[in-house]
């Protein structure tokens, strides 16, 4: 076995402090000897979408202590993009991804142990947990641990995505507000994220391609059998990769990542897929352009299952349906097979026998639900360093559309745009100054779009922002993470009232009607952006983040 980090020489400062506090913990000098494994708890009482963690840290414990191994529990913060996005327009939730891997950097770094099991949930939980991962670079496990029940509200089949859509109805009349709180206490019925192909599955399975999540894990029911199960296999099996030192960066190549965008495109995933895949590939020091994969391979990858909200099927039709597992085996013929997994198998090992139990619900590649892409990339005057689409497997909306600019500066004010009248069938609403440091940590604007919706606007109004919009947001024409953004001289932020602005879906294109000269007259009329000051974690964040071509990552 590899000689292990966490033990210092007998008789040293270190030694002897360690020793000092572990025994305090009830810890013997066998171990001392053992591989020491942190259990990365992103746990908090806020939000069910990781209620149910601290439980499972116990059950946890006991698999890596029989497998050898000696668990020590450590935490970081905990996003709830339901709860943690009331706060300054949402900005804090995209900055919590980068600040749960520099949580888990100060406690496992810090004392130097061998390897972790991850618990993830929330959206913002699995990313962060894998760029901690790729930087620290020593044998990971994240357990994807599990998506909430849904509920039903008068006869019918509802989830956190139908409150999340119908919010946006209230303004406009078409809910009540009675009726949206009795759809609210009815629609999560126990622990677990959204219940939808949004950012926390999409990025569950997404991690399984992979190859650092155990073969078969995701996605699962919170508090299932099969959860449970993959908890008590990650606690044997990581403590035998820190023995046989399988590290992330062995597994998270490019081959690894070409896999992982191949399979959020096969269910049309989450857009917040492309930064938070970036951002791994950067602390994992592999020099893939996640970007630029998902322009090559969007047109290759047929669309082979349609959770909602991309279609009418459920989260749990999918697992019953084989999962992840299914979903790779169907498209065996795209995937790198070489890549090695944290089971210890190839995906081409794993893959050859993986079931699929339904194939309405993942189809087979030659009977696809669709040949269009998922998730597409535009380009163009208005966005020379792209911008995202999201489109549903029916892909039944508006592909073309050319309007006036309508321009707003903050999802508050769009909202007001909304409910006054001046916001019309016709308009391109521009919300700019949005992005990751002019807002700064790119605004949430979900909310503007179902409040469209709502107002019977979503297939008459296109929207076009530097901000980030939530992973189940699938209603209507919305371009999203312009880039560059506004508020650092991208076009966006020169854009005023009338400006012309045409978007072309299947040309993938996105542009600006407005003369470079008088684009260059507003842009001398620019005031630079100031960047923000004070200790707060925005402005920390502000002042040290990347543009999206590497993923938002910090570092600036």
């Amino acid at each position: 076995m590899t000689a292990l980090r966490s033990n210092f020489e007998r008789g040293t400062n270190r030694w002897a402090m360690r020793r000092a506090q572990w025994t305090a913990l009830g810890l013997t000098d066998a171990d001392m000897e053992k591989p020491k494994i942190a259990i990365v708890n992103s746990s908090s009482g806020l939000a069910s979408c990781f209620s149910h963690l601290d439980g499972i840290v116990e059950p946890l414990k006991a698999a890596i202590r029989s497998a050898g191994g000696v668990p020590f529990e450590v935490r970081t913060a905990a996003p709830s993009d339901a709860i943690t996005s009331a706060g300054a327009a949402g900005q804090y939730i995209l900055p919590s991804r980068d600040l749960i891997a520099s949580d888990i950097e100060v406690a496992v770094e810090g004392a130097l142990l061998d390897g972790m099991v991850c618990l993830a949930s929330c959206d913002k939980t699995t990313p962060g947990q894998l760029m901690a991962a790729g930087r620290l670079n020593i044998p990971t496990i994240v357990v994807g641990c599990g998506y909430q029940p849904s509920g039903i509200y008068r006869g019918e089949h509802v989830d956190f995505e139908d409150v999340f859509l119908y919010a946006g109805h209230v303004a406009s009349g078409a809910m009540t507000v009675d009726e949206l709180a009795e759809m609210a206490s009815v629609a999560v019925g126990g622990p677990g994220v959204c219940a939808g192909m949004g950012t926390a599955n999409s990025m569950h399975i997404a991690t399984e391609a992979l190859g650092m999540a155990l073969p078969g894990s995701t996605p699962v029911l919170a508090n299932s059998p099969r959860m449970w199960d993959a908890v008590e296999r990650a606690g044997q099996r990581i403590v035998e990769l820190v023995e046989s030192d399988v590290r992330p960066r062995d597994i998270m190549t490019a081959g690894a990542f070409r896999n992982a965008v191949i399979a959020v495109l096969a269910v049309s995933g989450s857009v917040n897929c492309v930064k938070h895949l970036q951002a791994i590939a950067v602390e994992a020091g592999c020099d893939v352009d996640v970007t630029a994969l998902f322009e090559e391979l969007a047109p290759e990858v047929p669309l082979l299952a349609a959770v909602k909200p991309n279609g009418d099927r459920r989260i749990d039709e999918f697992e019953a349906a084989g999962g992840a597992q299914a979903l790779l085996h169907r498209l065996r013929p795209l995937l790198d097979l070489t890549r090695p997994t944290v089971g210890g198998a190839t995906q081409g090992d794993v893959l050859g026998g993986a079931p699929v139990g339904d194939e309405d619900v993942i189809r087979p590649m030659d009977a696809a639900l669709a040949r269009h892409p998922g998730i597409v990339i535009v380009r163009g005057s208005l966005a020379p360093d792209g911008a995202i689409v999201k489109r549903t497997v029916a892909d039944d909306g508006v592909h073309r559309f050319t309007g006036p600019a309508k321009v707003f500066h903050s999802r508050d004010e769009g909202l007001e745009g909304i409910r006054s009248g001046a916001v019309r069938a016709g308009d391109v609403v521009v919300l700019s100054g949005l992005g990751l440091r002019g807002s700064p940590g790119m605004a949430l604007t979900s909310a503007f779009v179902f409040a469209l919706d709502g107002a019977g606007l979503g297939s008459e109004v296109v929207v076009v922002t530097d901000g980030q919009m939530s992973g189940l947001v699938n209603t209507g024409l919305v371009v999203a993470e312009v880039s560059p953004e506004g508020a650092v001289g991208g076009p966006l932020g020169l854009v005023e009232d009338g400006d012309l602005i045409s978007v072309d879906v299947d040309a993938r294109t996105l542009d600006l009607a407005v003369p470079e000269a008088e684009l260059a007259e507003r842009r001398a009329r620019q005031a630079p952006l100031s960047p923000p000051t004070g200790c707060g974690w925005l402005s920390v964040y502000a002042r040290s983040v990347a543009p999206l071509s590497r993923g938002a990552t910090l570092g600036g």
